[in-house]
């Protein structure tokens, strides 16, 4: 007999906007983001807090996606970067994410950058920091 993984606690009633009933009403429905139970995240933004290079980041992007079907993408903002502020972390909307997940993953990613600005300066060279000169 296998164990049924643990799946994430509801929210409050009003609190939060992520659909997971309906995400469990659907059997069709891919229900790999509900594994990601409060232990788990916080796990997961301690991780992301601690990246030690680009490389790092890429490999907890595709670990990301693999385990919880969830893409996050991390490039330069369109304008012109002058902090972290400036770097855009896009996280595509999933039912069953929370919304306060969705805004920490984002938080987490940025504290990393602040910590260690060669990864910045790594991922603005990988997405051609001169390409306007």
């Amino acid at each position: 007999m296998t164990p049924t993984p643990a799946l994430r606690q509801p929210c409050p009633p009003g609190a939060c906007d992520c659909g997971r009933e309906a995400l469990l009403e659907n059997a069709d429905s891919d229900a790999r983001i509900l594994r990601l139970t409060r232990a788990e995240e916080k796990r997961l933004l301690e991780r992301l807090e601690n990246l030690e290079s680009l490389a790092d980041l890429e490999k907890m992007q595709q670990r990301i996606y693999e385990q919880l079907g969830l893409r996050v993408a991390v490039a330069p903002g369109f304008n012109e970067v002058r902090s972290m502020r400036g770097m855009a972390v896009q996280i595509d909307t999933l039912p069953g994410l929370c919304r306060k997940t969705r805004q920490a993953i984002p938080t987490a990613i940025r504290r990393a950058l602040e910590k260690r600005p060669e990864i910045a300066y790594s991922l603005l060279n990988a997405h051609d920091l001169f390409r306007d000169t």
